[in-house]
């Protein structure tokens, strides 16, 4: 059942980034990539092979339908594999081993700071990938802090809505 509800995640978060979020912009600037909550939001215990090829997976399907060739799938194993190290330095003493990251498993403070961070280290990727170039900085440096802010805000309206539940 498991492995069920992950696949109806992976496509329901596919076809809402390339359907509804990629056309979403603010001044040309803010475009959340809200499909990397599921990358997040894996329980700590999978391992580091499984999560990347998953990673791999949805980055190279929001690839596939954005026309962007290998940048989210290249951001998204590169957040996969620095993800069991976000979740070690998050963990409380008294913290099981086994948990998923969320608001209800971790506190406000330490998802707050976990999601900046990975949503921070995908999003400096594919801005740097997008642009290939650091001539024009100050547009990149933007588009950096709006699309975290704006995915980082779309991941804790989410995980506070399924917290509820």
């Amino acid at each position: 059942m498991q492995n069920f509800q992950r696949i109806r995640w992976f496509i329901l978060l596919v076809l809402l980034q390339v359907l509804v979020l990629n056309y979403v912009h603010i001044n040309q600037y803010a475009t959340p990539l809200f499909y990397i909550y599921f990358i997040l939001k894996f329980n700590s215990d999978i391992g580091r092979k499984s999560l990347m090829l998953w990673a791999f997976a949805i980055g190279l399907c929001v690839d596939i339908f954005s026309n962007t060739p290998g940048i989210n799938a290249a951001a998204s194993v590169l957040l996969a594999f620095c993800r069991p190290l976000l979740l070690r330095n998050q963990l409380l003493r008294g913290m099981s081993d086994i948990f998923e990251p969320g608001i209800s498993a971790m506190g406000v403070h330490s998802f707050l700071r976990y999601t900046f961070t990975g949503v921070f280290i995908h999003v400096t990727t594919v801005n740097i990938l997008d642009a290939f170039s650091f001539i024009h900085l100050k547009p990149l440096l933007l588009s950096i802090v709006t699309d975290t802010a704006m995915t980082l805000f779309c991941i804790m309206c989410v995980d506070t809505i399924r917290r509820k539940k």
